[in-house]
């Protein structure tokens, strides 16, 4: 017979159950594989004859990162309006009432939030795969490439999380959000090369996160990745996982006045 489940994880395995049930009664199970597909059809669909035009782009390789990682943007927007949702209808409240460790509900969302990451990444590598790319590389670098957009997914999301936790307003939370994201996003080589910017936001496209990010997992996509192209991807997670943690922690304690 095996040992029985600790009060804590029980809490925490039934708050996650909550969480995967309302992501499916809220539909974002479903936009998470409607998504890519959107990515794909308004990028993909009019920019690939523009792109293959030249004989060195394989533009649905290019592409790609960049639907992985705008999949994790909505990961991390839901991320956020769950947090905020839970604070100002003041179930955080309730569960300071409970016997639960303070940590219990952050990680549940985690577990939530670990889920729709996991079906995001997998609907935006299908999509890329229908658009027609294939890995490059080897097995380890196929792995890395995915290990890439998974934790760079989770950080953001326990970013986002803390941002909700030290929101007043969902909606304000879900605007604050989405327009850097869109930004970083528009503002990167995702769609395009870093050539096709203006000379004088080429630095900033270049080296912004988002880019890093995309470069990255190019690299490892075709077999090309090495040490020097990784490290700005390594620290830009670091950096994330130290904002990440500090807010969290700030928000936990909010929770818990």
């Amino acid at each position: 017979m095996g040992r029985p489940r600790t009060r804590g994880t029980a809490q925490w395995w039934a708050l996650t159950g909550r969480g995967l049930v309302a992501l499916v009664r809220s539909g974002e199970i479903i936009f998470a594989f409607v998504a890519p597909v959107l990515l794909a059809i308004c990028f993909y669909l009019p920019l690939r004859s523009i792109m293959n035009a030249d004989p060195t782009m394989d533009y649905a390789a290019f592409l790609m990162p960049i639907i992985s990682l705008q999949s994790v943007s909505f990961v991390a927007s839901s991320a956020a309006m769950r947090a905020a949702v839970d604070t100002t209808r003041g179930i955080n409240t309730r569960f300071r009432t409970l016997p639960m460790p303070m940590a219990i509900p952050t990680l549940a969302r985690l577990g939530t939030n670990t889920a729709l990451l996991v079906i995001s990444v997998i609907c935006a590598a299908a999509t890329s795969l229908v658009m027609g790319w294939r890995p490059g590389g080897g097995v380890l670098d196929t792995i890395g490439l995915f290990a890439v957009v998974l934790v760079v997914g989770m950080l953001i999301a326990v970013l986002a999380d803390a941002i909700g936790l030290l929101s007043d307003s969902p909606e304000a939370t879900s605007q604050a959000l989405s327009l850097p994201i869109l930004v970083l996003g528009m503002l990167s080589t995702g769609f395009v090369p870093e050539s096709q910017f203006p000379q004088w936001i080429q630095p900033f496209v270049r080296n912004q996160p988002i880019s890093q990010f995309a470069t990255s997992m190019r690299a490892l996509g075709d077999g090309t990745a090495t040490w020097s192209i990784l490290t700005p991807t390594i620290w830009w997670c670091v950096g994330l996982a130290a904002a990440g943690a500090v807010l969290t922690l700030i928000g936990v304690r909010r929770t818990v006045r």
